[in-house]
């Protein structure tokens, strides 16, 4: 298994991770440690023994194996990936990670290819190969992960390799003729490596063909006297033969040859030939970020001999194919020649077109008006071919598109004609004849959302953008308005001609403007260069050329086809967009010929290919289907489309198929998403209602309880309003209404978001299932109430909710119903029938092929090893449910089992590790805003500092648990109790005990009223420590007992409970100890909470 396609790796500089155009955070040095190791050797095992030195060095922990395997499975979490994405093998643990994936494979490989040009005399080719590697250096490399021995050695490789492609480069622009641009490069690089040689030697070529013979002589002055004072020793005979060369001005007797296939250490410089004849004109603007394309379109034009770039308009095809022109132009002995077709209209004038552009002598006369010519002796392409014969040259034929039959005959017959000559195209369509290599011309490189705007300033496609913007506004500094640029460009799908189009209008606007008005982006996008083609002037005419290119068929489609939101599968387009003269039949046919137009690409993910529209596109094509009269009907057909898809694989969510239904609804989640948003926007509660109940369990699962829980709400805000006023709502029936308040509820309370609101409708849910609904219920909905009780707050109902749990049917629900039994049981004391519970649940689970179900049983049980005081295998047990998690892609319980993880960790001993871990949980669920589990993992930081005696950080991580608690009006009260009990713990150990009664006679309130006999029995160890403090050891020892009875165990396991216990009974003695506590054990909850109290 192999990370998704779009994840990338950078370590040419800090870390980076960028995965889906987001930048994935790796937090602590032993994670970023590990994950530099693997990626050193992307694809390949390291050994576990290798792995531990360079994570911990010389102070392995004593279990080091757990520890690195506790390290593993939070990397696996931060790739957001399979269990198989680190994979450990009989030879240690291995990145499943293609190495092109990773910056320093990719840069190792365009090394190797740039060295492999130069020997084989491509020097043009080896220098835009060479510049593309040594580009992905931004700085040091893994600057941020300093003095690690086990990564510097992999470093040192690089760090060698990258000198010699920069030595390769400025060989290769040597041989271009290019001394001066060598010249200025060299002292910096001569400063930071004076003993290299071959530096320089280069630098006294790079002077000497500049005109600065003076100072080339000085520079190997230079060179002796640095070489002398730093190893005793002269130059080499080939850097001494090279000074003598230049003294007697005699190139030939002195010239130092290689060895096949190395480069020389001190090359001679050799004649500039003239250039090669042809007609590119030059450049008036920069060449932005296409570096690598470029040298890969001359690598393909050397072993194929007709190459197509393809792309939609604007998408910088010419200027692309010119730069590549010019890379070949060294081999091209009769030239590269630009023949531009965008102002030909009639087929029969393209053969005069391309031989006037190569100036070629003998005239050829015109064809018949509108037609193709006729393949005979005298007709103008035998002419042409004729002109050609024997010739060696590159003909670039630019914009193919409008007459894309003309153009395939041509270079059909040239090819053929000609075997020296090759042919570079530009279209929007393949020529489509035999020998034809087609490659689509990518979008510039976008920054990924989210990430540092400094660094947003360095992609190609905001690069683009600040140097268009100078142009038009000098001065100008994107990195003051860096967000608004990369929103430009983001917007824009990274398309160049667009790019520029808004640069242009810094003239009048700020970027900030101009990206809150791309909504209309036709009409913003206007004022190109007056000298550029009509349909490059605006972005409107851009399209329209594409679009006017279609027949009725395609336009139709693609109109239809811009109502999808995050691509479209063929099955989709075949339900959604028949109709109107397109059958069903037509529609794989008619899409294939939009792929051919460039108007779609095709999108691989090991499933079905899906068709997606660059978004400038899909905003045409959107008004063109708004002016049909059909956007609608065709809305409501994918409405209707998705929810289907979404019912139908809603049941698989809770069986086998979990993994298989999940992949499916993620892969649509933005047609879902539109389909949600549109059919509340018409009124179409019917529809809206059964997607939100067909979503509820997945956007559980898949952790978008937030964004799910408010999407619910839209829908169901609208609906209750109706009802409220007593209206009836068209099409709403019970079954839907309930399921979607439950889909509301659940994801609410996951979220622990709007805690009051969900309750509301949980509660709502049951009556309406009770009063109008025959059972059996909906699977979700028939959980609503145990999962109000145990987690929202609301009345248990005496058991009634658990009884029809069990009824029920589905053995899924049945499963969780013993799931929810046993944390009933934890909540309440009853620790051996909350393992009795929830063993059955996990069997239950296993049976159905249920993850997320057996990864939560596995969790509960873990809690009660932990109660028993065996960490190992409750460690060894949470790990398990993670790994389960990782496989389904449950971020939400990922990271609140790696905060458990880091608790067990803690109690093993295992404390910096612990710390680590739960620092990282912390950042994750501040950064995904799930307030309950920031709550949870600041409290327990704020354990483990007082564990250590760092009491000042203590009281930090408990007053940010207390204001994020204080900010969220909905928090659960046993939450607000656990802050208040460990602030109150604090106070204790620090000796303000009028303050500690306070806290915890809050606390004390507060878990009272709630049902979670963890919390409560906490508090009751705090007011234990704060009677012992204040001289009564006996009354400590019995609030110890009464935490235990509330508990539901005797095991003293965790800190504050082994130290207070510990004391009491050093004041107590052991039997008067033994009596007072078990006096406290026997206490019903009423009378502990009273004596606390």
């Amino acid at each position: 298994m192999r990370l998704h396609t779009e994840t990338g790796f950078a370590i040419l500089g800090p870390l980076e991770i960028h995965r889906g155009g987001e930048r994935v955070e790796v937090a602590g040095q032993r994670l970023r440690a590990l994950l530099c190791l693997l990626l050193l050797d992307a694809g390949r095992p390291v050994p576990v023994g290798r792995l531990v030195a360079g994570v911990w060095g010389d102070r392995p922990p004593a279990a080091a194996g757990n520890a690195l395997q506790a390290l593993v499975s939070r990397l696996r979490a931060v790739l957001g990936g399979r269990r198989a994405l680190v994979g450990a093998t009989a030879a240690g643990y291995r990145l499943a990670v293609d190495p092109e994936r990773v910056d320093a494979h990719r840069f190792t490989r365009l090394a190797a290819e740039g060295r492999a040009a130069l020997a084989a005399g491509l020097p043009a080719e080896a220098a835009a190969t060479l510049r593309a590697a040594l580009e992905l250096w931004r700085g040091p490399a893994l600057a941020d992960l300093t003095g690690n021995e086990a990564v510097a050695a992999g470093l040192a490789r690089l760090d060698a390799l990258r000198l010699e492609a920069a030595e390769d480069r400025i060989e290769a622009v040597l041989l271009l003729g290019r001394g001066s641009e060598a010249a200025a490069e060299l002292p910096a690089l001569i400063a930071a490596h004076p003993l290299r040689e071959r530096l320089r030697g280069q630098l006294m070529r790079a002077l000497y063909a500049s005109g600065r013979q003076v100072e080339a002589l000085a520079a190997f002055e230079d060179a002796r006297a640095a070489f002398a004072e730093e190893l005793g020793a002269d130059p080499s005979p080939a850097l001494a033969g090279l000074h003598l060369a230049m003294l007697r001005r005699d190139w030939s007797e002195h010239a130092v040859r290689p060895a096949p296939g190395t480069p020389d250490p001190v090359p001679v410089p050799q004649p500039v030939t003239a250039a090669a004849p042809g007609n590119l004109r030059a450049r008036l603007t920069s060449f932005v970020g296409r570096e690598h394309e470029v040298a890969r379109v001359a690598e393909l034009l050397a072993g194929h001999r007709l190459v197509t770039l393809l792309g939609p308009g604007g998408a910088g095809k010419t200027r692309l194919a010119v730069e590549s022109a010019e890379a070949v132009a060294g081999r091209m002995p009769d030239g590269v020649w630009l023949a531009e077709l965008a102002s030909v209209a009639d087929p029969s004038e393209v053969p005069q077109t391309v031989f006037s552009a190569l100036d070629l002598r003998d005239g050829i006369p015109p064809g018949r008006p509108g037609t193709l010519p006729a393949p005979s002796a005298r007709d103008p392409l035998s002419r042409l071919v004729s002109a050609l014969a024997g010739k060696r040259l590159l003909i670039v034929l630019d914009n193919c598109e409008h007459l894309v039959e003309a153009a395939a005959v041509l270079a059909d017959r040239v090819l053929a004609g000609c075997p020296e000559v090759r042919v570079l195209a530009t279209s929007r369509e393949p020529l489509a004849i035999t020998g034809e290599l087609t490659w689509p011309v990518p979008p510039l490189e976008l920054p990924p959302p989210g990430g540092d705007p400094a660094e947003a300033l360095d992609y190609p496609a905001v690069r683009l953008f600040a140097e268009r913007a100078a142009a038009v506004r000098p001065g100008y500094r994107p990195e003051a308005e860096a967000g608004a640029v990369v929103r430009i460009c983001r917007e824009l799908d990274g398309m160049p001609l667009a790019i520029e189009l808004a640069a242009a209008r810094l003239r009048s606007l700020s970027a900030g403007q101009i990206a809150d008005r791309l909504d209309d982006r036709f009409r913003l996008l206007t004022g190109g260069s007056r000298t550029a083609l009509p349909r490059h002037q605006t972005l409107r005419a851009v399209v329209e050329w594409s679009w006017d290119l279609l027949d009725g068929q395609e336009r139709a489609l693609a109109g239809r086809l811009s109502v999808f939101a995050g691509g479209v599968t063929l099955d989709a387009a075949e339900r959604v967009c028949p109709g109107g003269g397109l059958e069903r039949a037509d529609v794989l046919d008619v899409l294939a010929r939009l792929v051919d137009k460039s108007l779609l690409a095709v999108a691989e993910d090991g499933t079905a290919p899906r068709y997606r529209m660059l978004e400038t596109i899909r905003a045409y094509a959107a008004e063109r289907l708004a002016e049909s009269g059909e956007r609608e009907r065709v809305r409501l057909a994918h409405a209707v489309f998705f929810t289907e898809l979404a019912e139908a694989a809603e049941p698989g969510l809770r069986d086998h198929r979990q993994e298989a239904c999940l992949a499916e609804l993620s892969r649509e989640h933005d047609n879902l998403s539109a389909a949600l948003r549109r059919t509340t926007g018409a009124a179409r509660f019917d529809l809206a209602l059964r997607l939100v109940g067909a979503l509820g369990w997945y956007w559980w699962l898949r952790s978008h309880r937030i964004e799910g829980a408010h999407r619910a709400l839209e829908v169901l805000g609208p609906v209750d309003g109706a009802l409220a006023a007593g209206e009836r709502v068209h099409g709403v029936d019970a079954g839907p209404l309930a399921l979607a308040r439950v889909a509301y509820g659940v994801n609410a309370v996951g979220a622990g978001t709007e805690l009051d609101t969900a309750r509301d409708q949980l509660t709502e849910a049951v009556r309406l299932a009770r009063a109008q609904i025959p059972p059996p219920w909906h699977p979700l909905v028939v959980t609503a109430g145990p999962i109000g009780a145990l987690f929202a707050g609301l009345p248990a109902d005496g058991g009634r909710y658990l009884d029809e749990m069990f009824a029920h049917p589905d053995p899924w629900v049945t499963s969780l119903a013993h799931l929810l039994l046993g944390y009933d049981h934890l909540n309440s004391g009853r620790i051996g029938g909350c393992e009795s519970e929830v063993r059955t649940a996990l069997a239950g689970f296993r049976e159905l092929g249920e993850r997320w179900g057996a990864g939560t049983a596995l969790a509960a049980l873990a809690e009660v090893d932990f109660l028993h005081g065996e960490f190992r295998q409750g460690a060894d047990r949470v790990l398990e449910a993670i790994a389960v998690m990782e496989e389904l892609g449950a971020v939400d319980e990922v990271a609140y089992l790696r905060g458990r993880l880091a608790v067990g960790l803690n109690l093993l001993g295992e404390r910096a590790v612990a710390r680590e871990m739960l620092d990282e949980s912390l950042r994750n669920a501040l950064r995904n805003k799930d307030m309950v589990a920031a709550v949870n993992f600041l409290a327990a930081r704020g354990d483990f500092a007082r564990e250590a005696g760092e009491l000042a950080e203590a009281r930090r991580y408990y007053a940010d648990a207390l204001r994020v608690v204080d900010t969220e009006s909905s928090m659960p009260i046993q939450i607000r109790a656990a802050v208040n009990a460990s602030l109150g713990l604090l106070a204790e150990q620090e000796g303000d005990l009028p303050r500690a009664g306070r806290l915890l006679g809050t606390a004390l309130e507060q878990a009272a009223g709630a049902t979670d006999a963890s919390v409560l029995g906490l508090v009751l160890i705090g007011c234990a420590g704060l009677a012992l403090a204040g001289g009564d050891p006996a009354r400590a020892a019995t609030l110890l007992g009464g935490a235990a009875m509330i508990r539901g165990i005797d095991v003293v396991v965790d800190f504050d409970h082994v130290r207070i216990t510990e004391r009491a009974r050093g004041a107590l003695g052991e039997e008067e100890f033994a009596r007072c506590y078990g006096r406290g054990r026997a206490l019903s909850r009423e009378d502990v909470v009273s004596l606390a109290g």
